[in-house]
């Protein structure tokens, strides 16, 4: 049995949407979770919290929503997303073959034409902003990838993880990790925001895909990733893992 703690960022009253979700979390079967909600809503369901947010304070504050979430939770496993993402029904499933015994996690997400969506992804970044952070591990391997190009890693493929970053809109972590590396309260979205978080989180805790669990996309969001190919893989394995070492 897993624990699991569902915080739902939202900022206006997507009453459909979110029915949607915990419709999927529901069908999941699964003995102990809770449903954080956090945003203006006027949904009541069972096992589900709202916590109502002033958007006046600060237009898209999501960075501010998810450590509420996290304060909030009374389960150690936090799944973190926006409200257009709902789950597989045999997700929680996924998990049990996956299993615990992981810090930050990474499930397949899949877009709402059936293709991937961000899910495993290397994450090389050109805005100054970001780059000083890991700054000079960017500058050695820009002559494999473009500037500013992210792109899908095999779902099998775990040598690189000192290199990737999670989408804002969906991810699995601990309570603990997310207390010791919480999001950057002066970023708001758009900002490069779940970059950052990973670019400094990554320093201490492994990345971890569970390809057995996955969630879809309730509307078309552009990817703007290409599949890393044979080649591109050869590349890195060359160049990012003599780096590492």
């Amino acid at each position: 049995m897993i624990d699991f703690t569902f915080g739902i960022v939202t900022s206006e009253n997507k009453y459909e949407d979110l029915n949607k979700i915990i419709d999927s979390i529901e069908n999941q079967d699964i003995p102990n979770y809770e449903i954080i909600i956090v945003g203006n809503s006027k949904i009541k369901r069972k096992k589900t919290k709202l916590i109502e947010f002033d958007e006046s304070i600060k237009t898209s504050w999501i960075t501010k929503k998810k450590n509420i979430i996290t304060n909030y939770s009374q389960f150690e496993n936090i799944v973190y997303l926006h409200d257009y993402i709902k789950f597989h029904d045999d997700w929680y499933k996924g998990f049990l073959k996956f299993g615990n015994n992981f810090d930050i996690c990474m499930n397949k997400i899949i877009n709402y034409d059936g293709t991937r969506y961000r899910d495993w992804c290397l994450c090389m970044w050109n805005d100054p902003n970001i780059s000083n952070i890991d700054g000079e591990r960017n500058k050695l391997i820009s002559d494999i990838v473009e500037p500013g190009m992210k792109c899908l890693l095999p779902y099998d493929e775990d040598r690189f993880t000192k290199h990737m970053y999670f989408s804002g809109a969906y991810w699995v972590a601990k309570k603990n990790v997310m207390l010791e590396f919480p999001l950057n309260e002066k970023l708001i979205w758009g900002q490069g925001e779940d970059v950052i978080w990973s670019m400094e989180v990554r320093k201490k805790y492994k990345f971890s895909m569970n390809k057995y669990s996955a969630v879809e996309l309730l509307k078309y969001k552009d990817t703007i990733l290409n599949s890393a190919d044979n080649e591109t893989i050869q590349k890195l394995e060359k160049k990012l893992l003599t780096l590492d070492n």
